[in-house]
């Protein structure tokens, strides 16, 4: 993974001091290219409402009572854009860590794992791109971690509303009854230890889930999913900004 790319993880000092009684640590994936947006300095950084788009998520999270301590994820070129252009323009309550990117989404998220304190057993794994996560979403997801011992990790996700179709080819072989499909969104909260070890049987056996959800899921911990809006959009497409930008300029304006 490299070498973590600025100051060490917080001490469990600051993590007390920062929010008294929170138990979650975020991770926020700010490393991808960003290839299908289309503009070379990376989606994270593209201008929403007049802060780069990753600011939205820091804040949330940081609003957010269950968290303590954030890691952001980032690529070692950028740290000193982050620091300059997302960290220093920000006025937030907890520490923040930045760990080094890795060449996949799940290494890049092993990376943030590994930045994050022992000392708070729940991690919230976020991707910087969902810039409209509220922090409603945030706590409804440690929540319900919290409140059962059996859960190893709880996720943000919406109904399907729409008819889907398994196809092969251009061929449709079946209409899937969709009242049992999910749109997964982040923040995904999990059991540290838990993830910890889903990673990392993950890398050893050489496996690449979709999400860290899946990670999990394959060793047998149960996961639920707490029930989302369709605001907290993920931005891919130059067209995603432009959503998200009316959505949140709403919300600003009352």
């Amino acid at each position: 993974m490299g070498s973590r790319a600025s100051a060490p993880c917080p001490c469990a000092e600051r993590v007390r001091d920062a929010a008294s009684g929170a138990d979650t640590c975020a991770i926020v994936v700010a490393g991808g290219s960003g290839e299908r947006f289309g503009d070379p300095r990376g989606k994270q950084f593209v201008d929403l409402c007049g802060l780069p788009l990753m600011s939205w998520s820091i804040m949330a999270l940081d609003r957010a009572p269950s968290v303590g301590a954030i890691v952001v994820v980032c690529a070692p070129d950028r740290v000193a854009q982050v620091e300059k252009d997302v960290l220093a323009r920000l006025s937030l309550a907890k520490p923040v860590t930045l760990a080094p990117s890795g060449a996949t989404r799940q290494d890049s998220v092993r990376s943030g794992l590994d930045a994050t304190p022992r000392e708070l057993p729940l991690v919230a794994v976020h991707d910087a791109a969902r810039p409209l996560v509220e922090v409603e979403q945030i706590e409804a997801a440690c929540a319900a971690v919290r409140a059962d011992d059996s859960l190893a990790g709880a996720i943000l996700a919406t109904r399907s509303v729409d008819t889907l179709k398994l196809v092969e080819g251009t061929t449709i072989v079946a209409t899937p009854d969709r009242s049992f499909y999910w749109a997964a969104q982040t923040p995904q909260v999990f059991r540290r230890r838990v993830l910890l070890a889903a990673h990392k049987a993950a890398a050893h056996e050489e496996y690449q889930g979709t999400d860290d959800a899946s990670l999990v899921e394959r060793m047998g911990g149960r996961v639920c999913v707490v029930e989302s809006t369709r605001d907290n959009i993920k931005i891919t497409l130059p067209e995603d900004l432009a959503l998200a930008e009316a959505t949140l300029e709403r919300r600003l304006l009352g």
